[in-house]
């Protein structure tokens, strides 16, 4: 009885980050629409997303507290618990980057729009794969599906890095634009820390299910 009292609490838990994890994900996809189509309104949409994801948080951290202190869990239940609390502070920053891309893009809706030479929208579909395949890697316990998001990482940094070069260049060529050019570098550089916390949620996922500690080496 007492285990599966423990069971029901762990599937629980499961399911609501994983609820958690979709708001973070939709959050991050409202963030870089309202981008592209200079819409207001999409922006206001992630800051009330974000405080969803805020009280998500709260609510995960004390269940997973609970079990801990009430059940004792050993194994591969207490990496699961301990893990939870790691992915459930990655997805709360994810929302977190998710206002800030909302924030820049309402500041860019201020100014005259101008050509950027950055594929934002290339760059988040990586970042959202990224998202999605760490939590596919969670909700279906597979190392291998949190390996390939560990090796997606490198691609995002260099798009990353390429739009940190052409727009530092655009701004030394438009000084008057360099605002413009400042907001899009930091929805790039926001993008790329989302793309840091999806790999620390497969690192998570691989402890989890195999106990080792991948984080400096992402080969299994």
């Amino acid at each position: 009885m007492m285990r599966s009292r423990f069971q029901h609490g762990l599937d629980e838990l499961k399911e609501r980050l994983l609820e958690m994890g979709g708001m973070a994900e939709t959050a991050v996809e409202m963030a870089a629409e309202s981008y592209r189509k200079r819409d207001g309104r999409l922006a206001q949409q992630v800051f009330e997303r974000e405080r969803m994801i805020n009280q998500s948080e709260r609510t995960i951290d004390e269940m997973a507290v609970d079990l801990l202190a009430m059940q004792q869990p050993m194994a591969t239940d207490l990496r699961f618990v301990l893990a939870v609390l790691k992915i459930n502070a990655d997805l709360e920053r994810v929302g977190d980057l998710a206002v800030n891309i909302a924030q820049r893009s309402l500041d860019l809706m201020q100014q005259p729009e101008v050509d950027v030479p950055v594929d934002i929208a290339r760059m988040t579909t990586a970042v959202s794969t990224m998202v999605r395949r760490a939590l596919e890697s969670f909700l279906s316990a597979k190392a291998e599906v949190a390996q390939a998001v560990l090796e997606m990482d490198s691609i995002v940094d260099r798009m990353k890095d390429e739009a940190f070069v052409n727009l530092v260049a655009q701004m030394k060529r438009n000084p008057e634009r360099v605002r413009c050019y400042l907001d899009v570098l930091l929805i790039a550089r926001s993008l790329e820390r989302i793309a840091d916390h999806a790999t620390n949620i497969a690192e998570d996922v691989i402890f989890w299910v195999s106990g080792a500690d991948v984080r400096h080496n992402v080969r299994l």
